[in-house]
């Protein structure tokens, strides 16, 4: 499936950015930078590494010095001082971007690196960005749970193509990526920003294997805090559907009171029994207009306290410590 058509004066890439978010990833760092380096630098006149520790409680830091020491010249790190989540992590790697063109892949091996080549020679055809898909997903069967319902969020929020499937796995331009880093907020969602940036999207078919070595941190959590972002940060429906839900509950509002009426009228609709006097405009303000509002004031509230956060400057990452690496501007 392409969402564009493709460039017929395409570029071809000679340098490629590889951004790596790393968390609790002790066990597989180190052997996938040796596999990214032993597949990929004899097509590539120049490649660099980056590397972001989101605040890992293992021994992942100290891995990736030891494989600095063998690969000082291709590998960038940012080392953050707590966990900021996935898509802050892969904000600050895209930031160090230097090269024509920079790949995303996960820390856990699930996507071969020999991959990206695939991916690479499908952006080579024109597009601002490829997203990786697959015939076979082996993630565990709640994640896929959750990436159908994240599917279905982001063609309601946020117009995406539908049959487009937002992989962590995927490569963009430069360009692109310099683009989607404009955005300073404190809460980024990578795929919301670049489909406000681009139509010019393609899809490359790639393999996907099941995890060898340690768990998924994907959890309820991650999902719902993923939802959050996606909805409150880069879409305006939920305000939209907390107005039309104020309008239908106060037509079933105005519903059940007619029920009342016409039930005190006659003596008594599917009961032979009279209310007591008040208890039914009692139930139909707690029931009806209560829950309403508290909903209406829930979704209002989340909008108000992203606000506050981003006015506050809540950072969108803090770097404690970078090797071979500088920000833009960044002069020490």
């Amino acid at each position: 499936m392409e969402i564009s058509e493709k460039d017929n004066n395409a570029p071809v890439f000679d340098s490629l950015s590889i951004v790596i978010p790393v968390f609790n990833s002790e066990s597989t760092i180190q052997a996938l930078i040796e596999k990214i380096h032993k597949e990929l630098s004899p097509f590539f006149t120049r490649i660099e590494i980056i590397l972001v520790n989101d605040g890992s409680s293992d021994k992942s830091h100290e891995r990736v010095l030891e494989i600095i020491d063998k690969y000082p010249d291709i590998i960038k790190y940012a080392n953050l001082a707590r966990n900021f989540g996935e898509h802050n992590a892969v904000m600050c790697g895209l930031r160090f971007v230097s090269c024509e063109c920079a790949v995303i892949i996960d820390d856990d091996f699930q996507n071969p690196p020999a991959e990206i080549l695939k991916l690479v020679q499908k952006l080579s055809e024109g597009y601002d960005v490829v997203y990786s898909y697959y015939e076979h997903k082996q993630h565990h069967w709640f994640r896929n749970i959750g990436s159908k319902f994240n599917d279905w969020a982001s063609v309601s929020l946020l117009n995406k193509p539908k049959g487009l499937y937002l992989s962590s796995f995927k490569v963009m331009t430069k360009f692109l990526a310099k683009t989607v880093t404009l955005y300073n907020g404190p809460f980024p969602y990578i795929d919301g920003l670049i489909l406000r940036s681009t139509h010019s999207i393609g899809t490359q078919l790639c393999e996907h294997q099941a995890r060898d070595i340690g768990q998924s941190n994907y959890n309820l959590r991650r999902l719902v805090r993923l939802w959050l972002n996606m909805a409150t940060s880069f879409s305006i429906v939920p305000l939209r559907l907390s107005s039309i839900l104020g309008f239908i509950m106060s037509g079933v509002g105005f519903l059940l009171a007619l029920f009342f009426i016409i039930s005190w009228s006659v003596g008594g609709l599917f009961t032979h029994e009279d209310f007591p006097r008040g208890w039914a405009s009692l139930i139909v303000s707690i029931t009806i207009f209560a829950g309403i509002q508290l909903v209406v004031l829930g979704t209002v509230g989340e909008y108000v306290g992203r606000i506050f956060l981003t006015q506050n400057q809540q950072p969108q990452f803090i770097i404690r410590q970078t090797y071979g690496a500088k920000l833009p501007g960044d002069n020490q």
